[in-house]
C-alpha cells in the first residue's frame, strides 16, 4: 500500500437529494480516477444511485449493507478489507453506511466501535472511506459520528469535528455494561470438560426457540468459541451460560473471567500462519450481532441469532 494517509469522512444528508449531491462526486471521482468503487449501503438506496451514474453505474460494485454489515462486526474482514484486499496494492474509494435507519438500539454501540476502529484497521492504507449519516432521523447518534471521522461533509462544505476522539477513547464509552434481559430460559455453569454439555444445552435451547438445523450449529460453533475464549484467557477456569430469546432472536450470553485486551480481536483475519486469534471471528462471521462488555472481572458476551 501507498504511504498516503487514509481517508475517513462522514456525510451529512437530510434527504436523498443531499445524499446524492454528496456521494456522487466521490463515485464519479473514483471512476474517472481508474479507481475501484464500493457502495455499501442500504439496498433502497442502490437504486437512486445507479439512476444518477447512468452507464457508469456497471462500474461500481454494489453491497446491500443491511445484510452484508448485519452483524457490524463484519464490516471490516468480511466488506472493507476484502475489497481492499482484492485490489491492493491500487487505492480503493468505499461509501459504507453502517448505521442507518432501521438499525436496533443493541446494534448502535458496535455500530459506533466499528466507526471508530475503522481508523485503526486502515492507518496508512490507500484508500479513501466515505459515511453516509441520516441527520434528521439519526440526530440522537450525530455526536457518535463527531467522535468517529476526521472530516465531516456537511452541504457548504468540508470541516474538521471538534469533538473527534481516539478510537480506544470511543470504544471505552461503549463499553458499558448490558441490560438484563426480562426473562432466562436455561443457565449453566461450565469449564472445560463440560463444553461438550455445554454444546447440547445450547443445541436443545435452539432447536425449542425454532432455529433450523443450520442455525443450531452455527450457535453451538459460535458459543463453544465465546466459551473457550473465556475458559482460557485468564482467571478462573469456570463461566457461565444464560440463553434466552423473543420473537426475533435467540441470545446466549457467556460470562467469565477471561478478557480479550486488544480491540481488532474479531475484526481483523489473521495471517494463515498464526494458528490464534480466529474464535470470536468465527463467532462473527456466524452471528447477526455481537456484544460485549469488559470489566476488571472478566467479560460478558452476548450472541443474537436472528429467527429469520
Amino acid at each position: 500500500m501507498s504511504s498516503q494517509v487514509f481517508v475517513h469522512e462522514a456525510l451529512y444528508y437530510a434527504d436523498v437529494d443531499e445524499y446524492l449531491a454528496g456521494a456522487m462526486p466521490f463515485v464519479r471521482e473514483g471512476i474517472e480516477a481508474g479507481d475501484p468503487v464500493l457502495v455499501a449501503v442500504p439496498a433502497d438506496r442502490h437504486e437512486p444511485m445507479r439512476d444518477a451514474l447512468g452507464s457508469d453505474a456497471d462500474r461500481v460494485r454494489f453491497r446491500d449493507m443491511a445484510d452484508a454489515g448485519r452483524n457490524p462486526n463484519r464490516i471490516i474482514p468480511w466488506v472493507l478489507q476484502a475489497f481492499v484486499g482484492e485490489h491492493s496494492p491500487r487505492r480503493v474509494r468505499i461509501i459504507g453506511e453502517p448505521i442507518f435507519v432501521g438499525r436496533t438500539p443493541e446494534e448502535i454501540g458496535p455500530c459506533v466501535q466499528h466507526e471508530a476502529l475503522i481508523n485503526v484497521a486502515f492507518a496508512g492504507v490507500d484508500a479513501m472511506i466515505l459515511c453516509p449519516y441520516d441527520v434528521v432521523r439519526l440526530s440522537h447518534i450525530m455526536s457518535d459520528a463527531e467522535h468517529t471521522h476526521p472530516v465531516i461533509v456537511e452541504r457548504d462544505g468540508r470541516r474538521r469535528p471538534g469533538d473527534y476522539l481516539d478510537p480506544a477513547a470511543v470504544v471505552n464509552m461503549h463499553n458499558t455494561p448490558l441490560p438484563e434481559p426480562t426473562t432466562v430460559d436455561d443457565a449453566f455453569v461450565f469449564d472445560l470438560p463440560r463444553l461438550g454439555d455445554l454444546r447440547r444445552v445450547v443445541a436443545h435451547h435452539a432447536v425449542g426457540a425454532g432455529l433450523s438445523a443450520e442455525r443450531v450449529a452455527d450457535a453451538q460453533t459460535a458459543v463453544t468459541e465465546i466459551a473457550t475464549n473465556a475458559l482460557t484467557h485468564g482467571g478462573p477456569t469456570i463461566a457461565t451460560l444464560r440463553a434466552w430469546s423473543d420473537p426475533g432472536r435467540v441470545v446466549y450470553e457467556i460470562r467469565g473471567a477471561g478478557k480479550i485486551t486488544d480491540p481488532m480481536a474479531g475484526r481483523i483475519v489473521p495471517p494463515p500462519d498464526v494458528a490464534h486469534g480466529r474464535g470470536l471471528l468465527v463467532a462473527n462471521r456466524l452471528c447477526d450481532l455481537i456484544q460485549t462488555h469488559t470489566m476488571l472481572t472478566g467479560t460478558v458476551t452476548r450472541l443474537y441469532l436472528n429467527r429469520t
